[in-house]
């Protein structure tokens, strides 16, 4: 039996690869029950960009976008990165727009 946290990102794995999915189907595939999905989920949302979608058709997906392992800027980050950029013009300017394009979550 493995633990909590590598249940947990192993779910984080799965959603990554499969975008989205079901609280009851991610239960059993991990062998544990809905309410421990629904734990795991609620913490894991604490670090990574997952939403619920509540109703038929409904369950838990990660953002469009997100790829596990990638480097992200933080809220905080990019808009520092934003306001410098205001002070800039050319090959610098494009630059700074690829970092936070690259970089930045796209909501």
């Amino acid at each position: 039996m493995i633990g909590a946290n590598e249940r947990r990102m192993q779910i984080i794995e799965v959603l990554c690869r499969r975008r989205q999915d079901t609280m009851k189907n991610l239960a059993f595939e991990f062998g544990v029950t809905e309410r421990t999905i629904r734990n795991d989920i609620n913490i894991l949302s604490l670090s990574y960009p997952i939403e619920t979608i509540r109703g038929n058709g409904g369950g838990v997906r990660i953002m469009d976008g997100y790829k596990l392992n990638q480097k992200y800027l933080k809220p905080e980050q990019e808009e520092l990165l934003r306001r410098l950029s205001i002070q800039l013009s050319g090959d610098d300017l494009t630059v700074m727009n690829s970092i936070i394009r690259d970089f930045a979550l796209k909501a």
